[in-house]
């Protein structure tokens, strides 16, 4: 992937200033060795080959989040008990040489499933969501020293689910909810994906986590406000300002601008 040309652009990837980062694997897991020394060898390993070839892009690791035993307290803050012997480690993982940002899913309702919290409340999933974030936000900010992306975050509507395209939305909203907050005070929270946007005509994909934004109004609307609130805030930043700069000029006006809903 690094050293293909593009047909279109004749841009080989590495040098290809529209790509904003790599990810080494999407939700990287190695069940096999629930220590976790397994899959810290390959980060090390395929991060240092990465940057050896393209040390321009930044990297991601493209983990789901999971804390494991390089963080015992944490291991509260996971979806479940599992979670925390899949061979993943957000703190150690992390640390790996070559890695710029740090990477999460948020998926409370498929990680709930089979689980204690399987008939979880909306509230009590909405609540994991807050509480996830922001241990992976502090996290980021005061032992990573790096941001966190949110790399993946959704719910399905499908039947026997707890979401609909009514409380799909109120996700929705708590997640930007924290971005905004941590945004507000300079905070580590550097951004999330919504899995997963549609173009019309490719939603026979549909998985139940697809949004079509033409059919889907107030998603739409939820997601556009959210970005005008960061583009405000940012428009009063300065370019050399660093994702840590705990900027406090707002006055209190533009703080209900940016952050009311």
């Amino acid at each position: 992937m690094l050293t293909r040309v593009n047909t279109y652009t004749n841009v080989t990837y590495k040098d290809d200033p529209t790509i904003f980062a790599w990810e080494l694997m999407n939700e990287p897991e190695c069940p096999s060795d629930p220590t976790g020394n397994k899959l810290q060898a390959w980060i090390q390993e395929m991060a240092f080959h990465v940057k050896s070839i393209d040390p321009d892009h930044l990297l991601e690791v493209g983990t789901e989040g999971f804390y494991g035993p390089s963080s015992p307290a944490r291991l509260q803050a996971n979806p479940n008990t599992y979670a925390g012997k899949v061979g993943t480690d957000f703190i150690r993982n992390h640390r790996a040489l070559g890695i710029d940002f740090a990477s999460v899913h948020i998926y409370p309702d498929t990680w709930f499933a089979h689980t204690t919290m399987s008939g979880a409340t909306l509230e009590a999933q909405l609540q994991f969501v807050r509480s996830w974030m922001q241990a992976h936000i502090a996290d980021a900010e005061n032992v990573l020293d790096m941001p966190v992306v949110f790399t993946e975050f959704g719910v399905s509507t499908k039947a026997r689910s707890t979401f609909n395209a009514t409380s799909r939305d109120q996700f929705i909203q708590t997640v930007y909810g924290e971005l905004l907050s941590s945004t507000r005070r300079g905070g580590a929270g550097a951004g999330g994906l919504l899995w997963q946007v549609f173009p019309e005509g490719t939603d026979y994909m549909d998985d139940g986590y697809g949004v079509v934004l033409p059919w889907e109004a107030v998603t739409a609307g939820i997601m556009s406000a959210h970005s005008q609130k960061l583009q405000i805030f940012n428009a009063r930043c300065a370019w050399s300002c660093r994702w840590g700069c705990k900027k406090r000029e707002q006055s209190e006006d533009s703080d209900l601008l940016l952050f009311s809903d």
